[in-house]
């Protein structure tokens, strides 16, 4: 019993403190951590971002480690809060460019998101692969790296449209001999053909301002909030 007569004193000088500082409007220090918790937001692993593509992107002229921008078309919520707003910007780089190869082989490029920021300042770093491209001709998403192909034939479809390149050759090349000479005429109609398979190059991959990417976060992305600014209006 002793003791509750010294333990009680003590948690009415708590208590009377604590009433204190509410009475003259002083704010209580939140728990430890809690402030640090408010103070940061945070994007899910897993979470798409779909933006549009502000930068035009080509195999032709584009390199390994060339920047991009694109606009986000999509807010992305958290817990019931909106976490990144639509306009917010998407930077990241091309980490892969293949040419169009002759004969067979198709123009390829990858894309990697490396930030994003909101409108109010918030920057994310975030590690995020492209698994979807809409709005760029012949272009789809292959792999789980997310390599956009262009479009292109296979070597299975370059062979056909030689062999029938070579047999339209041919048929040239016979009339070319007087009708005489089928298999010369053959021999002209093939290095016709494979000459014009091989010289015949395939398109280069564009994408256009306008592309919709969509983007899949890899890893949890966390950020700390942009301070707002101080309404001085009414002061």
């Amino acid at each position: 019993m002793q003791k509750i007569r010294f333990v009680a004193p003590a948690a009415l000088l708590t208590i009377s403190i604590f009433s204190a500082m509410l009475a003259f409007g002083q704010q209580v220090p939140p728990p430890p951590g809690a402030q640090a918790a408010n103070d940061t937001a945070r994007i899910p692993s897993g979470t798409t971002i779909r933006a549009e593509l502000t930068t035009l992107l080509t195999t032709k002229t584009s390199k390994s480690g060339d920047p991009f921008t694109a606009r986000v078309v999509e807010p992305v919520f958290g817990g019931g809060t909106e976490i990144v707003p639509a306009n917010s910007t998407v930077e990241g780089h091309v980490s892969f460019v293949k040419s169009p190869g002759r004969v067979t082989g198709v123009a390829e490029m990858r894309l990697v998101a490396d930030s994003i920021t909101t409108p109010e300042g918030t920057v994310y770093t975030v590690a995020a692969g492209l698994q979807d491209a809409q709005g760029a001709e012949g272009a789809k998403v292959k792999g789980e790296e997310g390599t956009i192909q262009g479009s292109g034939k296979s070597t299975k479809d370059a062979a056909k449209e030689t062999g029938i390149e070579a047999g339209v050759g041919a048929g040239v090349g016979a009339i070319a001999d007087g009708g005489t000479g089928s298999l010369y005429g053959l021999g002209i109609g093939a290095i016709t053909g494979v000459a014009h398979t091989l010289f015949k190059k395939h398109k280069d991959l564009i994408l256009p301002q306008g592309t919709e990417l969509s983007f899949v976060l890899s890893r949890d992305a966390v950020a700390k909030k942009a301070e707002k600014p101080t309404d001085t209006s009414s002061q």
